[in-house]
């Protein structure tokens, strides 16, 4: 694929009416592409866009995060069985039936092949552009939104590449920053065309001295998982990492006590000196469903809700009540000395903004898988009852907690379904730890305002079918299981350009026992239909993910239709090996 683009950038480069210089633009996986052609190199790719991706396959991305597995790797396995199942439209490609079965015979089952891979190997570090930065040599633009789970490229392009490398990281789902919830929306497509001025033309406009860092702050306010808009402020940095952030170290004391200010070196936490308390950590498997998902899309109730809920299965530490704005832009560093009474265990930190009322927003997670502790390539299992040290970086935030609100830290030992369960239910026994906070001293830095979203008009589209939208937690008193229920269907439009109609549906299942890891149970159904006068195809795409104390199982079906004809039909049914999972 990275040979592909760079071949499609030679011959642009060469055609007659190119002049030469070759820009690229992608979100998520385009945004990847541009990424990883900007880092294998050709002279004639002068510049790239890139909104929405990753520089780390492995840990940042869908798959795995701090090693531990994530539900987004079968998820995504099951969206792409649904969305490469598609054909070609015969108004653009007579031999569209031919092709249409030959892709479908050829397509393959993703999730247990990325499943397959836990360590970080030659899998993931073949497209991670963060594994030799010296390579990126070409400018970048790179865009990421707080919303969406790849809020952290930003951040590590502007520090680490040497090429020119300017950022912006906004309120915004996993969505382009001029139509993208939640607002404010800003005008991306005239700050891309600055950039392609610059750098594919040679116009001297100073996008090249504009700021390394630019980012929404978001400000407290009550947790709403589908909210439209988030209030906050713009601030941008000429530096990054900025002078302007300073590191504020807080330690965990007894729970009774919560956070306290510093009194001790974090480096304590380093030898084998007795914390002064010791709490258990063991939450109930159920623990995450107020998550949201990995990368929200809109606003049906996508994004992390209230976190109250699952704070109350938490361990959890409190800070005082504030009695000034504490302003963080930046990552978190989570330092813990612990021990597992199973060899196979994680733990997740979430950082929240507890209000006077007693609800709360999370600001910024991340997690470990605690068999890679010391390394993601030869992670090592737990010695039950051994006390360890570990550190963590939670993901990068801009956040600005009110006066009269609490900083949180929420400790637990599952998070489903954004992390397929361990196994066995582990609990964690802490005895002490530190969170270093990014504060950032906002009175100093300059404040921006971007310019106003501009965008095309939208396609011409008559609507046949409405959608509609369900998400709730459905919970059985018999059986004790508890099942987040997604269903998102598009409904059916007609596009009135050239008449194409197009439907879309998706129903997820995600079941789990709060004392059972091993109920854990992923059913996905993605159906596709495709029509025009009296051709109509459909596919249908069927998935599920269960698991054993050894083995992961990731079932599917794929089939479709011509008509009322069954055109084909194939099932997979894959078991991995869990290693540290």
């Amino acid at each position: 694929e990275m040979d592909d683009a760079l071949a499609v950038i030679d011959w642009l480069s060469r055609q007659p009416w190119c002049t030469g210089s070759v820009g690229m633009m992608g979100k998520s996986w385009g945004g990847f592409n541009c990424l990883q052609a900007a880092w294998n190199g050709h002279p004639a790719l002068k510049a790239v866009v890139s909104v929405c991706s990753t520089t780390d396959r492995f840990a940042d991305d869908i798959h795995f995060k701090g090693g531990c597995l994530l539900g987004e790797n079968f998820g995504w396995g099951a969206v792409m069985l649904a969305y490469s199942s598609r054909p070609a439209d015969p108004l653009l490609r007579n031999d569209w039936r031919g092709d249409w079965l030959r892709r479908l015979e050829a397509e393959p089952w993703l999730a247990p092949r990325w499943a397959a891979h836990q360590a970080r190997d030659g899998y993931w570090r073949h497209g991670s552009v963060g594994e030799d930065w010296a390579r990126n040599r070409v400018p970048a633009m790179i865009w990421g939104g707080w919303a969406d789970n790849y809020m952290n490229t930003v951040a590590a392009l502007v520090e680490h590449s040497p090429a020119p490398t300017k950022g912006v990281v906004g309120p915004w789902v996993h969505q382009y920053p001029h139509t993208a919830v939640p607002g404010p929306r800003v005008g991306f497509l005239q700050m891309a065309i600055r950039w392609w001025d610059r750098w594919l033309k040679g116009v001297e406009n100073g996008a090249e001295a504009d700021p390394v860092y630019r980012a929404y702050v978001l400000h407290s306010a009550p947790p709403d998982a589908s909210a439209p808009r988030r209030a906050g402020h713009w601030v941008e940095e000429r530096l990054w990492p900025s002078p302007r952030v300073k590191p504020e170290v807080l330690h965990l004391a007894s729970a009774g006590a919560g956070v306290s200010h510093p009194r001790t070196p974090v480096e304590y936490l380093q030898n084998e000196q007795a914390a002064g308390f010791s709490c258990r950590i063991s939450t109930p498997q159920t623990l995450g469903l107020n998550a949201g998902e990995f990368f929200p899309m809109g606003l049906n109730a996508e994004m992390p809700g209230d976190q109250a809920a699952d704070d109350a299965l938490s361990l959890c530490f409190d800070g005082e009540v504030l009695a000034e704005d504490l302003q963080l832009l930046g990552a978190a560093e989570l330092r813990l000395r612990l021990s597992s009474d199973k060899p196979l265990a994680f733990v997740v930190a979430r950082l929240c903004d507890v209000g006077p009322d007693g609800s709360s927003v999370r600001i910024a997670h991340g997690m470990l898988n605690l068999c890679h502790r010391d390394s993601r390539e030869t992670p090592a299992p737990m010695v039950p009852g051994a006390v360890v040290a570990v550190a963590f970086t939670l993901d990068q935030m801009g956040y600005r907690l009110a006066a009269g609100h609490r900083l949180r830290l929420a400790l637990s030992t599952s998070y489903w379904p954004f992390v397929w369960p361990s196994p066995e239910a582990a609990t964690l026994t802490l005895t002490g730890g530190s969170l270093t906070l990014p504060v950032h001293i906002g009175a100093d830095a300059a404040e921006w305002t971007p310019p106003p979203a501009e965008h095309a008009a939208p396609a011409a589209l008559r609507v046949i079918r409405e959608g509609r939208a369900r998400r709730v937690v459905e919970r059985d008193l018999i059986s004790g299981l508890q099942t987040l229920v997604v269903e998102d269907d598009q409904g059916e439009r007609e596009n009135l350009a050239h008449g194409l109609i197009t439907g879309e549906r998706l129903t997820e299942r995600w079941e789990i026992h709060p004392d059972d890891p091993l109920s854990a149970r992923a059913t996905h159904v993605w159906e596709q239909t495709l029509s025009r006068g009296d051709w109509a195809v459909r596919t249908r795409a069927w998935a599920e993910m269960t698991g054993t104390g050894t083995h992961l199982r990731m079932k599917a079906r794929l089939t479709a239709w011509e008509g009322d004809a069954v055109v084909f039909d194939r099932h997979w049914d894959e078991e991995v090996e869990r290693t540290f999972v």
